[in-house]
């Protein structure tokens, strides 16, 4: 009976189980059923990967606390507007769930739904869309929502979505009316208008309506019941109240973030209590208590893990402050404490290099500019802008090195006798404490010859290797112990070592010895200096022209007009040639204006005017509302007139015309453009040895100029391109030439032969050629037929011309491709070409 009993009932829960199954029947048991399987199987397992999704996405957020925080911690990927595959596995299975939901348990019958559980799904199916990056496809499952379930329960927190994801679709305005609508027109639970509040938050944001943005954050801060977040959004408040200029209110919203103490993130505290050290008011507020609090800052060991920032900021108090000194030493801090947030890193690199460059330190503050580009994404604003600083300073770096170096050495030749003796000795008795230091492991960077010191440099700011006496004393250090090796790999092994090397470290040992001991003596030194007046002038012509363009620098592309006037003003002192001397007054006539120094600038007009009075400076002071730009003797006014001139072919007129405003202009930013042009003009009379030649002229005169570092990087990629003179095979070519050499003095001649071969060309049909008139040096001009395809027609041009012109007939051309053209123009060697092809 037990077991008829046990029969009956199996028999019955599966009947019961297949019949429930079923997706087609409007039953309350299949509507039970499916529903409780959506729920409590496949539903729960999707929501739970989905919370482990994103878990992981917001502790791979990383915040960026320079710039006003998104209310969302969501990384966004470049192709988020693609449809692809799920990238984040927690995703992927949320999804998969929502689909097997929708499949398995949907009951979609007479176009109704009648699992009451779908609506969740695709809730589920949205989110999972939404936070792995795939906005459209989330935007379609929110909308499905709206369409087919217009009474769900869920109908408001699907528009809540449909707007967060039109959002990341770059779609405010859309967002803004939607939720505007929504948030006034519908009662919504306190989470859902506190999520409709903060996205519409970040809407306004997104477009700068500041204002609103904050009001909708108040709002969303006091309905959320999640600490953490209402801690974010309070700091999102304070960071708006700071960018509109209201240092209350922000600080007011600070110290909303930092009341919460352990019941929102300790990142969001710390951040506060540091964006109210930047609201600080230093002339009225109380530093000593901004001290101490700061300090209990940097003590307190739960704040290690904020220490690069912390010590930035106490870095930044300081510099305000006025206290370099500590300032260095904070960034420094900072910097060792190995941040992972590379805008800090960037910043600290950046003011190091800004102290030193105001200390003259002007190689080291290069360096720390260096390290501040790879702090920053490239071609970002902020790279483009220390990248553009570093390369100003790589002129300042070059001239100020000449200047000190130059300076130093005829400092030392203005001494007597016996106060020369006793400056080499005092230098080799510091030669020595320094080399003493270094054995023993204590690098000091004091002074080198012909060093000057600052601050920063008496503290041991500078890079050993830097130092030449560091340098020095590691290459004897390591022929010493090492000898002669190859740079290659594995040079330590005594394989590499020949039976030459084992004899060279005995030689190179000995030579150190013997160098150290001369590097000891005094007469080592004396015998350096520089007697012959030559070599003294050239080395004050030298100095004098790097204060020159040191004053010209600071002045025009780091507006420094107190060390632009410095420079200038000591180079006025050191009797400097005369064509530096006007230019030079002039700017410093410009920058007393800058300086307001009224009486010096008056002097400096009136000794222009008075000893220069036939200069275009004169001119300029005497006629300065005159637009000097339409004037026919303006620098820029001449240099068209003689580019003109270049583009109608008169190289020579050009080359004259150059020399003489050279001459005219000296000193004259306009100079290193009439010199490229000079250049230029010139390699299409003389050819190439005459183009490498001007480059390097230029390079090397003019390095800090744009034209200048334009001929230095031709020299070094055109130059080799055109250096070859050899010809090519005509055989090879498909572009030809036909060559009709005249006398420059066959004027007339010149003119009546170009006029007839354009009228008999024209009278040929079905060819592309076109005729010019091409100078090849100062005695020759071609006249040349462009477009032919062989070397034949080429050759044989005047009967293909089918013409009985005389003139043409009698004066045979030179057929030559197009290639080996170039190649004669560049050389100059025409006859080479000539020879080759007889």
């Amino acid at each position: 009976m037990k077991n008829v009993f046990n029969f009956i009932v199996v028999g019955a829960l599966i009947v019961l189980a297949v019949t429930s199954c079923s997706r087609k029947k409007d039953k309350f048991l299949n509507r039970s059923w499916h529903s409780l399987n959506t729920k409590y199987n496949v539903l729960f397992n999707g929501n739970v990967a989905l919370e482990s999704g994103m878990t992981s996405v917001n502790a791979s957020f990383k915040d960026n606390y320079w710039d006003i925080l998104p209310v969302e911690r969501l990384q966004i990927s470049d192709d988020f507007q693609s449809d692809t595959k799920a990238k984040d596995p927690n995703f992927e299975l949320a999804e998969e769930k929502a689909v097997k939901a929708i499949q398995k348990h949907g009951m979609n019958i007479k176009g109704k739904e009648k699992n009451p559980q779908i609506d969740e799904v695709f809730v589920l199916l949205g989110k999972a869309r939404y936070f792995d990056n795939r906005f459209i496809p989330a935007l379609e499952a929110f909308n499905y929502i709206l369409f087919k379930y217009p009474a769900s329960s869920n109908i408001n927190l699907a528009k809540i979505w449909r707007a967060k994801t039109n959002l990341r679709l770059q779609n405010e305005d859309v967002v803004i009316k939607n939720l505007k609508r929504l948030i006034e027109d519908y009662q919504l639970s306190n989470e859902d208008r506190a999520e409709a509040s903060s996205t519409l938050a970040q809407a306004y944001i997104n477009t700068k309506s500041l204002d609103s943005a904050i009001t909708q954050l108040q709002s969303a801060s006091q309905l959320t019941k999640n600490k953490n977040f209402r801690g974010r959004l309070y700091f999102i408040e304070g960071q708006l109240y700071s960018v509109l200029g209201k240092k209350d209110s922000a600080n007011l919203a600070f110290d909303k973030v930092i009341a919460l103490k352990r019941k929102t993130s300790r990142a969001y505290m710390i951040a506060a209590h540091l964006e109210k050290v930047k609201n600080f008011e230093f002339n009225n507020g109380d530093k000593i208590a901004l001290e101490e609090f700061l300090e209990s800052l940097e003590t307190n060991r739960e704040n290690r893990p904020f220490l690069d920032k912390i010590h930035h900021q106490i870095a930044n108090y300081h510099l305000q402050n006025k206290s370099d000194s500590l300032a260095i030493v904070y960034y420094n801090k900072s910097l060792r404490t190995n941040s992972d947030d590379d805008q800090l890193t960037g910043l600290n690199y950046q003011s190091l290099g800004d102290l030193n460059f105001d200390y003259s330190e002007y190689s080291l503050a290069g360096s720390y500019y260096d390290s501040t580009l790879l702090s920053l994404k490239e071609n970002s604003k902020s790279f483009r802008a220390i990248k553009r600083k570093r390369d100003n300073l790589e002129d300042v770096i070059y001239f100020e090195s000449i200047a000190q170096e130059n300076d130093s050495i005829l400092g030392i030749i203005a001494l007597s006798d016996i106060e020369k003796e006793a400056y080499f000795q005092s230098y080799i008795e510091t030669l020595k404490s320094e080399e003493d230091a270094l054995k023993k492991g204590t690098i000091s960077t004091g002074s080198s010859f012909g060093a000057t010191q600052n601050p920063i440099t008496k503290k041991g700011k500078t890079f050993y290797f830097y130092n030449p006496t560091t340098v020095a004393f590691g290459k004897n250090e390591f022929a010493r112990i090492w000898g002669d090796r190859a740079l290659e790999a594995n040079w330590r092994w005594s394989s590499k070592t020949s039976e030459s090397d084992l004899e060279i470290p005995t030689e190179i040992a000995e030579n150190s010895v013997e160098t150290d001991q001369i590097r000891y003596k005094v007469d080592y030194y004396l015998a350096q200096i520089p007697s012959e007046q030559t070599a003294l002038d050239s080395i004050a012509k030298e100095r004098n022209f790097a204060y020159y363009q040191l004053g010209l620098i600071y002045k025009d592309k780091f507006n420094d007009y107190s060390r632009a006037q410095n420079k200038l003003e000591q180079l006025l002192k050191q009797n400097p040639e005369e064509r530096l001397v006007l230019p030079a007054k002039y700017n410093l006539y410009k920058i007393y204006s800058q300086l307001d120094l009224s009486q010096l600038q008056a002097q400096i007009k009136g000794d222009i005017i008075k000893n220069y009075p036939d200069s275009r400076y004169a001119e300029i002071l005497l006629n300065p509302e005159s637009t000097l730009l339409n004037n026919e003797n303006s620098p820029e006014t001449l240099y068209n007139k003689l580019y003109a001139q270049f583009e109608k072919g008169e190289y020579q007129q050009v080359i004259d015309g150059c020399n003489l405003q050279i001459t005219r202009l000296d000193g004259d930013e306009i100079v290193p453009k009439l010199e490229l042009l000079k250049v230029t003009a010139k390699a299409r009379l003389f050819g190439f040895e005459s183009y490498k030649e001007g480059l390097n002229f230029v390079a090397l005169n003019y390095p800090s100029s744009i034209e200048g570092k334009k001929a230095a990087q031709m020299y070094t990629t055109v130059i080799p391109a055109l250096e070859n003179p050899a010809f090519v095979q005509d055989s090879t070519q498909t572009n030809f030439k036909a060559i009709f050499k005249f006398d420059a003095s066959e004027t007339e001649g010149l003119k009546v032969f170009k006029e007839s071969l354009s009228a008999a060309v024209e009278e040929v049909e079905g060819f592309n050629w076109s005729i010019s008139k091409d100078r090849y040096d100062t005695n020759t001009i071609f006249v040349v037929v462009h477009g032919l395809k062989s070397v034949q027609s080429a050759t044989g041009f005047a009967e293909i011309l089918k013409t009985k012109n005389d003139l043409i007939k009698s004066k045979p051309p030179l057929g030559i491709s197009s290639k080996n053209y170039q190649t004669v123009q560049i050389h100059k060697n025409l006859e080479a070409y000539i020879n080759s092809i007889k």
